[in-house]
Formats: C-alpha cells, sequence, structure tokens
C-alpha cells in the first residue's frame, strides 16, 4: 500500500519502517528535519514531501493518510486542513492518544467532505511499532476492508481489531491504558514492600523468575527486570513521567 504518514516521533518514524519492512511505499511529512533524513534513509520506499499539498497531489485515490501526532491541538488543527484538501473517498487514520471525544467531533468535520476516518489506539510502544504493533480501530465499517492489509502488516500475528464505530478504537485504547497503569503501580508497590522487608532480595531475579510460569508474568514485568539489571535501586530514574495525553 502506498499511504502518506503525518508526525515521525518515535512512534511514526517506527511505523514507518516497519510499514516499509513489509513491501509498503510511505510518502512523509514531519517539521522536524532529521527525522524526515532519517526515514527517507531507511529506504528508497520512502519520499519526503515539504508540504500538505504535495503530499496529497502524490497519492492516489483513495489517499490514505495516517497521522501520529500529539494529542489536542496539532492533530485537530492538522485534520482541518486536511479536510479542505482531501477528497470524497480519501481516509484520514489518527494513530495517535486522542480523546475518543475529540474522534467524534473530527469524524463530523471530515464526513461533511465525504472523507472517512479511522481512530486507531495504538499499544506496543516504540518496539512494537517497530516490529510488530497492536492495534484498536473505530470508523467506518464499509470503509475498513481498505486499510485492513497495514494493519495485517504492521500487527503482531493478527494483534488489531476493528472496534466498531468512530471512537470506540481510542476508548479501549483509554481503558487499557488505565489498566496498564495499574499494574505498573502494583508492580512498583511490590517492590518497594520488599526492599523495606527484611530479606535481601535480588531484584533482577526475583523479576526474571515472577516472568517465568507465574501468574503475574508480563511484558511490564521483563521491562522491570531489565530496569533493575541497569539500575538495582532505580536510582536514576526520576520521580517524574511525562504523558502523552492518554491519561489524562
Amino acid at each position: 500500500m502506498k499511504f502518506g504518514m503525518i508526525g515521525l516521533g518515535k512512534m511514526g518514524l517506527n511505523l514507518t519502517k516497519n510499514a516499509i519492512d513489509h513491501g509498503n511505499e510511505v510518502l512523509v511529512f514531519d517539521l522536524n528535519s532529521a527525522a524526515v533524513e532519517e526515514a527517507m534513509s531507511y529506504s528508497a520506499r520512502v519520499t519526503a514531501l515539504d508540504n500538505f499539498d504535495d503530499l496529497v497531489d502524490n497519492l492516489d485515490g483513495p489517499r490514505v493518510i495516517w497521522l501520529m501526532l500529539p494529542a489536542g491541538k496539532p492533530t485537530i488543527e492538522t485534520i482541518s486542513i486536511l479536510s479542505e484538501k482531501l477528497a470524497v473517498g480519501d481516509i484520514v487514520i489518527d494513530g495517535g492518544n486522542s480523546n475518543y471525544k475529540d474522534d467524534l467531533q473530527q469524524y463530523e468535520v471530515l464526513k461533511e467532505k465525504g472523507i472517512h476516518y479511522f481512530d486507531v489506539g495504538t499499544s506496543g510502544g516504540m518496539e512494537g511499532a517497530r516490529r510488530a504493533g497492536n492495534f484498536m480501530i473505530g470508523g467506518d465499517a464499509e470503509t475498513w476492508p481498505v486499510i485492513e492489509p497495514l494493519f495485517k502488516d504492521l500487527s503482531e500475528n493478527g494483534a488489531y481489531l476493528y472496534t466498531g464505530p468512530v471512537g470506540s478504537g481510542h476508548y479501549l485504547k483509554m481503558v487499557h491504558n488505565g489498566i496498564e497503569y495499574g499494574m505498573m503501580q502494583a508492580i512498583a508497590e511490590g517492590f518497594e514492600i520488599l526492599d523495606a522487608g527484611p530479606y535481601d532480595y535480588d531484584f533482577p531475579e526475583v523479576a526474571q523468575l515472577w516472568n517465568h510460569g507465574s501468574v503475574i508474568r508480563s511484558w511490564l514485568m521483563e521491562l522491570a527486570g531489565e530496569a533493575f539489571a541497569k539500575d538495582p535501586k532505580l536510582e536514576q530514574i526520576a520521580s517524574r513521567m511525562y504523558s502523552s495525553g492518554e491519561g489524562k
């Protein structure tokens, strides 16, 4: 498939490379020249465009444009611009962390122009985006088959789900992240209790043990073990976390 990618942050750039690995052709746009250069150096099947007009003009109909931008104003304003440049039957995918209520508004903006809109909750982090992601996809049922092949390419063993009407993808991702944060908090509190207890545990070994056959095994436990292996007391981790918007 030939499609456009607007936003080459860590997720957008990795999704682009993933798509290229599966034989797709990607037209990219980003204000960060370094990210654009990295994408272009990866493959001759990546083409960088300087503006939205050229991006749209170099895609065949129905055009598919994927956004990986910060939630809120950047995404909303970009969709507003695209609504004036795309044609009936074209498709916009928002793969960022937009509020599902924003999806409903953007859907109406594009629907007036006959443009289809899909909201995609993207899980798996940067590694998932690069190798094999997990996707929760809301949007028009009739148009879904047009873009399904792209998600077959990008996902891990079919780890994608068409979830229903617009907004359902990002709503599902919102709940997914709530579960994720709860699991991370539980892991953190568990190791804190171990640290405060009367025994001297090797945290990397404990994490490895718990991640093999235990009922609490998970990728999050694996990541915790990797963190402990590098920094046994996590003394180098700052007591703050940056948010992409989904947590709010």
